[in-house]
């Protein structure tokens, strides 16, 4: 298969975040059941206020978001679908998260996410963060579609 980038067009397109909670900048690539995406991390975003301001560092818990949200565009690829203001992808679960280097303002988060298992409406991926070659985190993430009334 060939690679599908996507720009932050496409992107916005497709899920319903904003800002400050859109935490995907570009994916560049999506190829079978793998996806990679890249978040750029900058100093303006409104998290380092608090967390912290003597050591900006990125919280875990975006982080793992971050890959959520990569993970629900390999998800919709991979299903065929748009999501419309009638439906909605909730997180399911968060297995096994590691956290193993920080990320700090002017580092590029490379988001690596695979689908593993797709049964029942639930997606399940295996999900990495990188910076440069580093690990910085990864996780085993659960998700689902659901239309809302």
């Amino acid at each position: 298969t060939r690679p599908e980038p996507m720009d932050i067009h496409e992107i916005l397109r497709l899920l319903p975040h904003r800002y400050p909670l859109l935490l995907v900048d570009r994916v560049l690539s999506i190829e079978g059941q793998r996806i990679r995406a890249i978040k750029n991390v900058s100093i303006n975003e409104p998290q380092f206020l608090g967390h912290f301001p003597h050591r900006p560092v990125m919280p875990g818990v975006m982080i793992l978001e971050a890959m959520a949200q990569v993970a629900t565009l390999l998800a919709l690829k991979t299903a065929g679908e748009v999501l419309d203001d009638k439906s909605v992808v909730y997180f399911a679960g968060i297995d096994a998260a590691r956290f193993k280097r920080p990320v700090e303002p002017g580092d590029q988060m490379l988001l690596e996410v695979e689908l593993t298992r797709a049964k029942a409406g639930i997606y399940k991926f295996a999900a990495k963060c990188f910076v440069g070659d580093e690990l910085a985190a990864e996780a085993e993430l659960m998700c689902t579609m659901r239309r809302i009334d």
